[in-house]
């Protein structure tokens, strides 16, 4: 009975049977998938890759949640803790260039160790900054890491998702930064009131490490010449491994820049920026907007927002599975973004009205969050296939035009609200401590109301030369109890005097300048509209159904064609 020989290298030399078996640091780096998965593993990828994403987000929102308590922890301007964030997206507009890059160095690495990074940072850096600078520096290291991770992380839904299935997954994926930033208003409006500002940080940052140990085991990635390909449906997986043998990665990706600077690319990726721009008003301004217009607590208004953000979470996994049902995205981002401008007009309406109630706020996000979650999860598989249009081994080079232009427009944003609503800096700066001023000081503004002549002439003289008889008159009118309340309270009265004109005008024209900034947003929906016309997809369901059944039968034909050229 004849045997089969050990093979030899192409030396002629036997092979080092050891080198077969990869070591633990290269199966912690080599993260490449040889075969498409099956339905399991390739859920379980999605799974981290969303998980991750959620985490992230948190990391990155829970600074805003606490933001008045960081502004008067460092002694911070508002205007300086606006530059925070400005700072923040902009270094992440940059990063999300980088980001480019996954096409040919991979995916997976990116978002794994990334976790490591912002998780340390977040855990350790942040709390223990010892002042303003050094958490600018560190929040503007997490922001570069995260404009690399979540570009990474949708290439990754992208790459494990058929484009029939394509609107589902994304639906997901988008809920990462939803329920992140549910899981902060979660967290914070239930454990606010016997935590500080660090200890938050620190539950975010904690949560990143759990989840980077889970992602170090346990995510993988497509190789580049399976993930270069279109997968239309998982039937294609056949056909797509047969086809991969073929494709050269660096010889697909290249040119891909290029090939991204197109009106459909570009104009669209604009568009569901300013399309978003209330969700980034209500992730980085809701606490300082209610807390200034309607003196709400943070933890107050995280638990409003709680509203938005979970009507928002269910809204895209609904639209996700619709659209991919029926097989188009056009007519779902249509309906979404003219449904949001008419609630988000409403909500604006309201943003001068004091006498809002919580729960008409409450109805109001739930209706903006389900009309902008109807909108975005289809657009994000629209985007991806517009993307794979022009070339779809250059998936994270969209990907990374989209992340750039989206942060950037985030940085802009969040730079204008000072400039169109000035009435928030004094609020935010001097608005507490005037509203304390001012209950402290009451007893002696109700003896200066009561004698506002005499002590409009006593304010004329420094308290060391006021004339004997002003003196006497002072004493037989008011009683030395009274002029000592009065005197007691001096640091106050200089404090109202010093800052309470401007704190009371803010408060007068706080309202009307925010309402201001939301008919922005509306505008922003608005430019989104016009953009849906030149992406990649079908309107009709009918249309759509006969395009898949066609690439059915194509994949048939190719499949058949390989097997007999086999035969």
């Amino acid at each position: 009975m004849s045997t089969i020989p050990p093979s030899v290298d192409d030396a002629g030399s036997m092979p080092d049977p050891r080198a077969t078996i990869p070591s633990l640091a290269t199966r912690l780096f080599r993260r490449d998938l040889a075969h498409y998965p099956d339905a399991g593993r390739r859920y379980a990828y999605l799974a981290i890759v969303v998980i991750t994403t959620v985490v992230l987000y948190y990391e990155l929102y829970v600074q805003y949640a606490v933001a008045t308590s960081i502004i008067t922890h460092f002694h911070m301007t508002y205007r300086y803790f606006v530059w925070v964030s400005v700072i923040g997206n902009a270094v992440g507009a940059f990063a999300s260039l980088v980001a480019g890059l996954a096409d040919r160095w991979g995916r997976a690495n990116m978002v794994v160790y990334g976790l490591l990074v912002t998780g340390v940072l977040v855990l350790f850096a942040l709390p223990s900054a010892p002042d303003k600078t050094v958490f600018l520096v560190s929040f503007a290291a997490v922001c570069f890491v995260e404009g690399i991770v979540l570009v990474a992380t949708p290439a990754l839904i992208r790459d494990f998702s058929p484009q029939l299935g394509r609107a589902t997954a994304m639906g997901y994926w988008t809920m990462g930064p939803v329920i992140g930033s549910l899981v902060v208003t979660t967290v914070t409006s239930s454990t606010l009131s016997s935590s500080s500002w660090q200890d938050e940080l620190r539950y975010a940052g904690l949560t990143g490490l759990i989840v980077f140990v889970v992602a170090l085991f346990g995510l993988h990635e497509l190789s580049p010449r399976l993930r270069d390909q279109i997968m239309v449906s998982i039937r294609d997986r056949a056909l797509i491994e047969a086809r991969a043998t073929g494709i050269h990665p660096e010889r697909s990706s290249h040119g891909g820049w290029r090939q991204m600077l197109h009106l459909d690319v570009v104009g669209s990726a604009f568009a569901v920026s300013v399309f978003l721009l209330l969700y980034f008003a209500a992730v980085g301004n809701f606490v300082v907007y209610f807390a200034t217009t309607f003196g709400y607590s943070e933890q107050r208004t995280n638990a409003l927002a709680n509203w938005y953000w979970a009507a928002n979470a269910i809204s895209l996994v609904a639209a996700g599975l619709f659209s991919d049902f029926l097989k188009v995205r056009k007519p779902f981002m249509i309906v979404g973004a003219l449904g949001s401008i008419a609630v988000t007009s409403a909500f604006a309406v309201s943003a001068t009205r004091p006498n809002t109630g919580y729960y008409t706020f409450a109805w109001l996000f739930v209706g903006i969050g389900a009309l902008a979650g109807l909108a975005y999860a289809p657009w994000m598989a629209s985007f991806t296939e517009t993307v794979e249009k022009h070339n779809p081994a250059a998936t994270a080079t969209g990907l990374a035009v989209w992340g750039w232009i989206i942060r950037v427009v985030v940085a802009v944003s969040a730079a204008f609200v000072p400039a169109v609503v000035t009435s928030v800096t004094p609020l935010v700066d001097h608005g507490a401590e005037v509203a304390a001023a001012q209950a402290r000081a009451e007893p002696a503004l109700s003896i200066i109301n009561a004698h506002p002549r005499l002590f409009a002439e006593l304010a004329g003289y420094p308290r060391t030369t006021v004339p004997p008889a002003l003196a006497a008159q002072a004493l037989h009118q008011v009683g030395p109890a009274g002029l000592a309340v009065v005197q007691k309270a001096q640091p106050q009265l200089a404090l109202l005097q010093k800052y309470g004109p401007q704190v009371q005008k803010a408060a007068a024209e706080g309202p009307g300048q925010w309402q201001t900034w939301w008919w922005v947003t509306v505008g922003g929906q608005a430019v989104f509209v016009p953009f849906v016309f030149i992406m990649a997809g079908r309107w009709s369901p009918k249309k759509a159904r006969e395009d898949a059944e066609e690439h059915r039968r194509s994949v048939d034909r190719a499949l058949a064609s390989l097997a007999a050229d086999r035969a």
